[in-house]
């Protein structure tokens, strides 16, 4: 599919959701990545308004830079667009520390993206708006990288059914930032910096193969990294009686 016909077509699906459940208000994370970069400009194409909220929780100061950079650029570029900027770091490091029984790395981590996922949906009741998701098709269906009830509780997804390089093709068409584009991905979830690449241990490139090729060198590692998170990706168990 051609890069505009695909921008064109999830801008009018934005649009359409949203006339059809009366929703006027689009609240979307700005991270300093590609994906939320994205996902805001189709958004914003919209016309309907758009609420970018920016959330740092002891970030590196290159990475916010990079998501306040974007928002300047999304106000400059439409009329619709009201941006929120709140610093999460004290009450998150005051949750860090009411935790301390239970230091998890890795669980901490995950509860930075479910503090910014509670933000977004108080700014959403405020304005009756929609939580926007930004994941795509590898991350959301693919190898489940994203927090459960953090970055995957949304009420849309528009960029999901997009490849990770299909979300790169947009932003050239969009002209979104350079420095944005060709940024490392990551979820800013670690104080050390470390990419996707460095979690996953793969490129996106490297997965999207592997996950329409069974016949890729990087097929069984693909395949282990989804396993340990399919319970992300597949409806909660229930148990039902008949």
């Amino acid at each position: 599919m051609l890069t505009k016909n695909r921008i064109e077509i999830i801008t009018k699906w934005i649009f359409d959701y949203c006339k059809e459940n009366n929703k006027s208000h689009l609240i979307i994370g700005i991270s300093g990545g590609i994906d939320s970069a994205v996902t805001s400009a189709l958004c914003a194409k919209t016309g309907l308004k758009v609420v970018p909220v920016s959330m740092p929780i002891l970030q590196h100061k290159k990475l916010h830079n990079r998501s306040l950079a974007h928002i300047y650029w999304l106000k400059n570029k439409f009329s619709n667009i009201e941006n929120f900027t709140t610093d999460l770091s004290e009450v998150f490091t005051v949750f860090k520390n009411t935790m301390k029984e239970f230091p998890s790395e890795h669980g901490l981590a995950n509860s930075q993206a479910r503090l910014r996922m509670t933000t977004l949906y108080q700014v959403a009741a405020f304005y009756d708006g929609l939580v926007v998701g930004t994941g795509n098709k590898v991350e959301d269906f693919g190898i489940g990288f994203y927090t459960k009830y953090g970055d995957g509780g949304v009420d849309i997804s528009p960029i999901a059914d997009c490849l990770k390089t299909d979300v790169w093709d947009m932003g050239k068409e969009l002209d979104i930032l350079q420095d944005i584009i060709n940024a490392d991905p990551t979820d800013g979830l670690w104080e050390d910096g470390r990419t996707d690449q460095d979690q996953v241990g793969l490129k996106y490139e490297e997965i999207e193969e592997a996950m329409m090729n069974e016949k890729s060198r990087n097929r069984d590692k693909y395949l282990d990294i989804r396993k340990k998170s399919i319970h992300k990706m597949v409806p909660i168990p229930i148990c039902k009686f008949d």
